[in-house]
């Protein structure tokens, strides 16, 4: 089982392998080069990343793959390197991968990671159902990350959960201990002052009609059976507070 929240603290022994995260090749090498170092593995936390930010007609093949390369290959080569592991030796391990508020809502100008961030959740709910026998539980994180300008305004951090690396640590250690063994599957934000559990997608509106839906039916009924529950793109933000707004003039 892994170790208890106590016993990671400064001074702990780290040990690294270097080499690009995306490839079979790699996760084999950091499940093996942590086993050699410690004797075993308990605990898996992805956390590689890259950005290539362009709009959808900038967007170049290359772009597009490098990101899905490092974040959703990434992850998936990296847990199922870790699963095998867990599996071969009975170990009741902890997957904890990091997500984005992109991959929940969108983000203008990063369609190759929010295709990413939003497919590392789909994977989660997807091994948390394929490794509950084994007693592994597989979480997502989804951060949000202070700048040196925001960092200091309570707004920000309380209201937006802009926060720090250090503001998602603890998520990350409860995750990974004893006291969250009951918890998978879930998609969970963090950030400054504030922590978020993230709704699975479902249905706001069901409606039925005998022998299926024309053109003809919905053209003349969608709009009123979805009234006030069409879904919105990109992070809704709370008003700032006066303060804060600009000034007139």
């Amino acid at each position: 089982m892994p170790p208890s929240p106590q016993s990671w603290r400064p001074g702990r022994r780290a040990s690294a392998v270097v080499a690009a995260v995306g490839s079979t090749e790699t996760a084999e090498a950091l499940v093996k080069g942590a086993v050699e170092a410690f004797g075993g593995l308990d605990i898996l936390v992805n956390n590689a990343g890259i950005l290539r930010d362009k709009s959808l007609l900038k967007m170049t093949d290359e772009d597009f793959d490098l990101v899905i390369q490092v974040h959703l290959r990434g992850t998936f080569t990296c847990v199922r390197e870790a699963y095998r592991y867990f599996k071969e030796n009975g170990v009741a391990g902890r997957i904890i991968t990091i997500g984005s508020p992109t991959g929940q809502y969108g983000n203008f100008g990063q369609t190759n990671y929010a295709a990413a961030k939003a497919g590392i959740v789909g994977m989660v709910r997807t091994w948390a159902l394929e490794m509950k026998k084994a007693g592994v539980t597989v979480n997502a994180v989804i951060p949000v990350a202070a700048t040196a300008m925001t960092k200091t305004i309570p707004f920000f951090r309380h209201d937006l959960g802009f926060g720090t690396a250090d503001d998602v640590a603890g998520l990350i250690t409860f995750l990974a201990s004893d006291a969250a063994a009951d918890i998978t599957g879930q998609a969970i934000g963090a950030g400054g002052d504030r922590l978020q559990l993230f709704t699975h997608p479902t249905p706001v509106v069901t409606e039925y009609k005998e022998g299926g839906w024309s053109y003809d039916d919905l053209a003349a009924d969608f709009h009123q059976m979805t009234q006030g529950n069409l879904q919105k793109c990109g992070e809704v933000m709370p008003q700032l507070p006066e303060e804060l707004q600009p000034k007139q003039g």
